[in-house]
């Protein structure tokens, strides 16, 4: 009974607009005050221990490293860049608007860092070239979700904490996955472009790529620096996010002074708030997944599936089902940090590697920025864009078409995922 109430009030806490953090930890305290099972301090002491991990460090530096280049003008040359190379194509800004986040994911790790940031830069080029604002709206929103599967990516970092999975086969295994996504919706661009006989945005020339390419050279080596690193073994995912920040730091200060006293400060505290927030909810969640341990719920939920079917692929499809529908109504982290444990034992089950499950659950997850009523993707391209929400959602409805053939398939041919990690690290 106590267990249902923990539910119910979860439930009601984010209908009525509480915080998922403060939802999640109020609930979690009721239960333990009316259970009397523990003392209430093993509250505190269950949240310290959700974010006592030192993969987690990375987390602050990624979100400052994203934060610098936006500020810094990094944005704005990777996507003059994007277009010198690929705004040639029928639809050209759309193509560009995908490859500009391929780019980006290499630095950031966040898809509301890639809608804030390159959103706000892609969305005026596309408005100011005649484009329609629901495509505009529509195909940056979907280009977004691709930063957290190309590594590095701040949901893997926190699943592999919680999963006590390799961070660097998590990443590794999330690079060809993006990359489909991102021909997908580029040939998803192209039907467009055919049916709305959109323009040529610009003309192929190499002295332009070359002159792109000049100007964003140093930008671009962010993500080698980054994916190169690490999947190189020269330093760990923590070490990679302090190095990003070092070099935005040094491109931003030094190299292209943009950075101000005053941005770098805006920057920082910009960083401490969305660190707090990341960390609050994994440390909400943490005592969430405790109880729901520690009450073997984790197991009952396990063989209630396992009685229903034991056909991989219909476990795999139902998980995928509830992580979509979860995606929907739950922040990403406070999703993984809560699902993880009581998913995870299922597919070990059925013999699914847990790295490639990670990207199974952060690809479902990403898809569910683009969909009502959390939607985070939505809100900040509506704020960005000035297109109501109700449109944004309509708008970004097409392009869950490709990313959703693309998670089928992710889902179902392992290899797709799980051939560099097995490269590199096997």
């Amino acid at each position: 009974m106590l267990m249902v109430l923990l539910f119910v009030m979860v439930f009601v806490l984010l209908i009525f607009g509480v915080p998922v953090a403060i939802a999640l930890g109020f609930s979690s305290l009721v239960f333990i005050l009316l259970s009397g099972q523990v003392p209430d301090l093993v509250v505190i002491h269950r949240m310290v221990n959700g974010v006592d991990s030192f993969p987690l460090l990375a987390v602050p530096f990624f979100i400052l490293a994203g934060n610098l280049m936006n500020t810094a003008g990094i944005t704005n040359r990777i996507f003059d860049f994007a277009k010198a190379c690929i705004g040639w194509m029928r639809g050209g800004l759309g193509h560009v608007n995908i490859g500009a986040s391929v780019v980006f994911a290499g630095m950031s790790g966040a898809a509301v860092a890639d809608a804030g940031g390159l959103g706000t830069i892609e969305i005026k080029a596309m408005r100011d070239a005649g484009y329609d604002p629901d495509f505009s709206v529509g195909v940056t929103a979907a280009s977004s979700t691709i930063g957290p599967i190309i590594p590095p990516s701040l949901p893997m970092v926190i699943y592999g904490v919680v999963a006590s999975a390799s961070i660097g086969q998590l990443f590794a295994a999330g690079f060809l996955p993006g990359l489909i996504m991102a021909a997908a919706l580029m040939a998803m661009v192209a039907w467009y472009a055919r049916a709305r006989n959109y323009p040529r945005d610009a003309r192929f020339a190499w002295a332009l790529l070359l002159a792109g390419f000049r100007r964003a050279f140093l930008s671009l080596l962010t993500p080698v620096i980054i994916v190169g690193g690490i999947l190189g073994g020269v330093f760990t995912p923590t070490e990679a996010a302090i190095a990003a920040c070092a070099y935005a730091l040094l491109l931003g200060l030094v190299v292209y002074r943009t950075l101000t006293v005053r941005r770098l400060l805006r920057v920082s505290f910009d960083t401490i708030e969305t660190t707090a927030i990341v960390m609050f909810i994994v440390a909400a969640a943490s005592i969430f997944a405790w109880i729901l341990t520690s009450n073997r719920i984790t197991e009952q939920f396990a063989d209630l599936i396992l009685q229903v079917t034991e056909n991989p692929i219909l476990i795999l499809l139902m998980i995928n089902v509830i992580l979509l529908i979860v995606g929907c109504f739950m922040e990403t982290i406070a999703a993984i940090t809560i699902l993880v444990p009581v998913l995870l034992p299922i597919v070990v089950k059925l013999g699914i590697d847990p790295v490639h499950f990670g990207v199974v659950m952060v690809l479902n997850l990403m898809i569910g920025l683009l969909t009502p009523p959390v939607g985070m993707v939505i809100y900040v391209l509506s704020r960005v864009s000035g297109v109501p929400f109700e449109r944004c959602v309509a708008s970004t409805a097409p392009f869950l078409v490709p990313l959703v053939a693309v998670l089928m398939l992710v889902t179902f041919v392992p290899a797709v995922s799980m051939f560099l990690p097995n490269l590199i690290y096997r």
